[in-house]
C-alpha cells in the first residue's frame, strides 16, 4: 500500500502542481484574504471526489477490461509525456505567475466563482477521472494511490494559501516557476516511463 501511495503523491503532485487558472485563482483569494480557505477546501474536495470516482469506481470497471487497460495504459503514457513537454516547454520560455482574476464579494460569491473555475474546465476530468483513476486502478492498492492523491491535492491547495504571502514576490519570478516546471516535467516523463514500460501495472495485468 505504501508504493501505491507514493505514486498517488508522485502523479497527483505532478498533475495539480502547474501554472493554470485554478492555481492562479487560489493564490490569488489567499494573497486577498477573501475566503481563500474556502477555496482551497473545494478545489481538494472535488478533486478528492473525483479522484474516488475515477479510482474506486470508473477505474475498476476499467481495469476489468484487458483491451481497455492497454489503451489506457498507453493512453496514459502518451498524456503523461505530453504534459512533460508541455512543462519542458514553459520552464525554458517562463512567464511567471501573475494572479488574477479573483473574486471579491461574499463567501457564496467566492464558492460559485471557485466551483466555476474547477468543474467548468475539461481538463480537471481528464486529469482526475480518467488519468488517475486508469493509473490508480491497476495498483496493488488502489485506496492507497487514492490516499496519495488525495494528499497531494490537499497540501497543495492549503499550502498555496497558507503560503500566499510568502510565495507572492517569487512566483512572480521566471525563475521560480522554472525550476517547479523543470521537476514536473521529470516526474511526468519518469512516470509515463514507468507506465509505458508495464513497471506499474501488478502481475497478471
Amino acid at each position: 500500500m505504501l508504493v501505491s501511495t507514493l505514486y498517488g503523491l508522485m502523479v497527483g503532485a505532478g498533475l495539480i502542481v502547474a501554472i493554470g487558472a485554478q492555481n492562479a485563482f487560489v493564490l490569488n483569494q489567499g494573497l486577498r484574504r477573501e475566503h481563500g480557505w474556502l477555496v482551497a477546501a473545494v478545489c481538494a474536495l472535488c478533486d478528492w471526489l473525483l479522484v474516488g470516482l475515477g479510482v474506486l469506481g470508473l477505474g475498476h470497471l476499467l481495469a476489468e477490461q484487458a483491451v481497455l487497460m492497454e489503451l489506457a495504459r498507453w493512453g496514459g503514457a502518451a498524456f503523461l509525456a505530453w504534459q512533460a513537454a508541455l512543462a519542458l516547454r514553459r520552464a525554458w520560455a517562463p512567464n511567471g505567475l501573475v494572479a488574477a482574476g479573483a473574486m471579491r464579494g461574499t463567501w457564496q460569491t467566492v464558492l460559485a466563482a471557485t466551483l466555476a473555475v474547477t468543474l467548468l474546465n475539461p481538463q480537471v476530468y481528464l486529469d482526475t477521472v480518467v488519468m488517475l483513476g486508469a493509473i490508480g486502478a491497476v495498483q496493488p492498492s488502489p485506496m492507497g494511490f487514492f490516499i496519495g492523491a488525495a494528499m497531494a491535492s490537499f497540501g497543495w491547495f492549503f499550502g498555496l494559501v497558507a503560503a500566499a504571502g510568502w510565495l507572492a514576490p517569487r512566483l512572480e519570478s521566471s525563475l521560480a516557476w522554472r525550476s517547479i516546471d523543470m521537476l514536473v516535467a521529470m516526474t511526468m516523463g519518469w512516470i509515463a516511463w514507468r507506465l509505458a514500460s508495464g513497471a506499474m501495472l501488478p502481475h497478471g495485468v
